[in-house]
């Protein structure tokens, strides 16, 4: 089967058919176009999806995610992301193989169909051109012979004529024998074109439109080929994609087959036990007799001229708790309105968050430090003053993160029952803290005992901020004879001693020391006779005198 035999005549309908092809090409292009247009914008909304189910951070929405089956639906939110990635692929994919590739063979299709077309016109305008010639020199031998003829007759009428001269009569012979003359060479110029014209017929038929169509069949074969296999990638496309996507699958499976009620159940007695015991039994109390009745320590109900004093000891200990009010209002610093275990669990995190601060600011100042020797050692890299005022700035929030560390360590050293005693240590550091806060400290139990009702106020700790303890380290200065100067100190930066105990300095200035740190991060230093106080260790450059320190 070859079109060239087949269809020798048929050249306009398969310039017609071989444009259609191109056509269906092209829709077909713009059908993988569009799929992977559909393939991003699905991709898109998966994603998206996801994300707005993700928990936000920092928000109370993140911590539900401890339990079980909530880190199974996160499981299953990071594999939908990773799904859509798969057909963010695929559509890659359909682009770079299909898509691309048929574009450009399309092109190269376009060029050498008309190509092939071109010389097939050709061809038929060579053709074209023979047959004119031999149109007209058939007309002309035609034409010759006719004249001929007329010559012929004219001499023999002239030559039948006894009036006409001989002289006319020769001259009409030898005008018949030039116009036989005449037929005869366009006889044989007939001729001779004649058999070219066929030659070249023979071999328009026979060769040049039979190979210029038998290459437009090959090309249009070779695209039928093309469209096939760019089918096959389609389906392959989304075949190598399937082994991932069932990865993403099973993982979602494995995240449902980890959920584990019991796990579940147990952080929620975490998230929420008390601590205190269940409330133990409510006395009788016999109205019969005649003698003056006392409130009872476990009454429910609250006296207007007695306060019934709630007592947290023993037994009975926390046994109005299921019936006490929880104030909704600030949350004191301390967490002393949060049950025993509740409290502990935030003193923790909150001394976790600090030490992780701690380490943040510690590595900045470090790397501070390491800049300040690089452009103490190449000037020309940078000033090292320029690093001073950062490095104070660093330095100074180190020590307000480990102020404020000690003293949630300390509530949470108190919550968990291992500082019995306020140690001296204890005491000078608690003179950093406001009134405020050492008052909730030291009587955080006994303001949540003293409530009439029973419940968490905020009253109650407003009252005592009034009630301010007397200050620890006042304790130390009473009755105490002046210590001797034990050496000189030198204040690197400006320290606001606004607690007591402390003492204010101002950069540059020259202090007397009269106590060593002793551990705590503070030394005790005098202004004069009647001023002195602690300031932070890092704040002063210390000159102890020797022969003061060896005694």
């Amino acid at each position: 089967m070859s079109w060239g035999t087949e269809l020798w005549d048929q050249f306009d309908n398969l310039e017609k058919h071989t444009q259609w092809g191109i056509d269906i090409l092209e829709k077909y292009i713009k059908f993988v176009k569009e799929r992977t247009e559909i393939e991003l914008s699905y991709a898109k909304q998966l994603r998206n999806l996801s994300k707005k189910y993700q928990p936000k951070k920092n928000s109370k929405e993140e911590e539900e995610y401890k339990y079980t089956a909530c880190k199974a639906f996160l499981s299953t939110l990071n594999e939908m992301n990773d799904y859509a990635g798969q057909h963010e692929v695929i559509s890659e994919n359909m682009t770079s193989q299909i898509t691309v590739d048929l574009m450009r063979y399309v092109q190269e299709l376009k060029q050498e169909r008309k190509s092939n077309f071109h010389d097939g016109r050709k061809a038929q305008q060579h053709i074209e051109t023979c047959w004119k010639q031999l149109e007209s020199s058939k007309r002309r031998f035609e034409r010759d012979c006719k004249e001929a003829d007329r010559a012929q007759q004219y001499f023999e009428k002239m030559d039948a004529d006894i009036n006409v001269t001989k002289a006319d009569v020769e001259k009409a012979r030898q005008q018949a024998q030039i116009r036989q003359q005449m037929a005869e060479d366009s006889k044989a110029d007939y001729s001779l074109i004649l058999q070219r014209f066929n030659q070249e017929q023979w071999e328009y038929y026979h060769t040049h439109i039979p190979n210029i169509f038998q290459k437009i069949q090959e090309m249009e074969e070779r695209r039928i080929v093309r469209i096939g296999e760019s089918m096959k990638t389609y389906a392959e496309v989304d075949r190598q994609v399937i082994p991932i996507i069932g990865k993403c699958l099973d993982g979602i499976v494995k995240a449902a087959e980890s959920i584990d009620q019991k796990n579940d159940s147990q952080l929620v007695v975490e998230a929420y036990k008390s601590g205190f015991e269940p409330p133990g039994d409510i006395e009788f109390e016999d109205y019969t007799q005649p003698m003056k009745r006392t409130v009872s320590d476990n009454s429910l109900s609250s006296s207007k001229e007695g306060k019934p004093e709630l007592r947290f000891g023993g037994k009975s200990r926390g046994k109005l708790w299921p019936f006490i009010k929880k104030n909704k209002g600030v949350t004191p610093e301390d967490f002393s309105n949060f049950p025993p275990e509740q409290r502990r669990k935030k003193l923790q995190q909150k001394v976790d968050d600090l030490n992780r601060e701690i380490q943040k600011e510690t590595d900045q100042r470090d790397a501070i430090t390491k800049m300040k020797d690089v452009y103490l050692k190449n000037p020309q890299m940078g000033d090292p003053a320029s690093l001073d005022q950062k490095l104070t700035e660093v330095t100074q929030n180190i020590e307000k993160l480990r102020l404020e560390a000690q003293k949630f360590e300390a509530w949470l050293a108190e919550v968990e029952g291992r500082l019995p005693a306020r140690s001296e240590q204890a005491r000078r550091q608690s003179g950093l803290y406001d009134g405020q806060t050492h008052q909730t400290v030291t009587n955080c139990a006994q303001d949540r005992e003293s409530s009439p009702d029973g419940s968490y106020t905020e009253e109650q700790s407003q009252e005592s901020e009034h009630k301010v303890l007397a200050p620890d380290f006042d304790d130390e200065f009473d009755d105490e004879e002046p210590l001797p100067a034990i050496g000189t100190c030198k204040a690197l930066y400006t320290f606001e001693g606004q607690n007591e105990g402390t003492i204010s300095v101002v950069e540059g200035e020259t202090l007397s020391v009269i106590e060593e740190d002793k551990g705590d991060g503070w030394t005790r230093i005098r202004r004069n006779e009647d001023e002195e106080g602690y300031v932070p260790t890092s704040y002063v450059e210390v000159y102890l005198d020797k022969n003061a320190k060896g005694s």
